[in-house]
């Protein structure tokens, strides 16, 4: 079976924006078949569209079937994979600026859609048992996702932690539209 990549943005966010397109064409030319499926609903992200979404979007999944998520879209992937069949396994993910604990907002409207994510219960044990292994990794000047969001995907995942430097969020707004870091780190998850 080949392997596939399934590239989940974040909020207010959208496939054709910041490196998804890039990562898109640069897995499809390692025999990847890749995926970067809209979410219902980006300005407004819930997790009851969200969630049944991408499990519609994924089909049947198996250990060669790998993600990458950013900022939200992280949550989106542990979310789905926490619903598979026991027993399932999935390749690996690589989480892009993901946060479990703590996002910095400003205004009221955006800490109540943020709230729901926050606070909505995870049992990562559950999360372990189908994803093997995984990359998390955050900017030191992210201005959204503070670093201490590293903690959650060492100590409840396993994952191994990149820092880069003066990244931003890694968006287009930060002038990010190539991440050469997640596809190498996904082309070593799936040797």
């Amino acid at each position: 079976m080949n392997k596939r990549v399934f590239i989940i943005h974040g909020w207010d966010g959208h496939p054709d924006e910041d490196w998804f397109p890039w990562l898109k064409k640069e897995s499809e030319s390692w025999g990847f078949e890749s995926y970067v499926p809209q979410l219902p609903q980006p300005e407004n992200p819930r997790i009851h569209n969200w969630i049944p979404q991408l499990t519609r979007s994924v089909g049947k999944v198996d250990e060669n079937t790998y993600f990458v998520g950013h900022s939200m879209g992280c949550q989106a992937i542990v979310r789905y994979i926490e619903t598979l069949p026991e027993k399932t396994k999935v390749g690996g993910a690589i989480f892009v600026a993901g946060f479990f604990k703590n996002l910095t907002l400003s205004n009221d409207e955006d800490k109540e859609v943020a709230k729901e994510w926050l606070e909505t219960p995870i049992s990562f044990e559950k999360v372990k048992s189908h994803l093997q292994k995984s990359v998390a990794i955050f900017s030191d000047n992210d201005s959204w996702v503070p670093l201490e969001n590293q903690d959650d995907f060492k100590d409840k995942l396993n994952s191994e932690i990149i820092i880069e430097h003066n990244m931003g969020h890694f968006s287009g707004n930060s002038g990010t539209k190539k991440l050469p870091i997640v596809l190498d780190k996904l082309l070593a998850l799936s040797i």
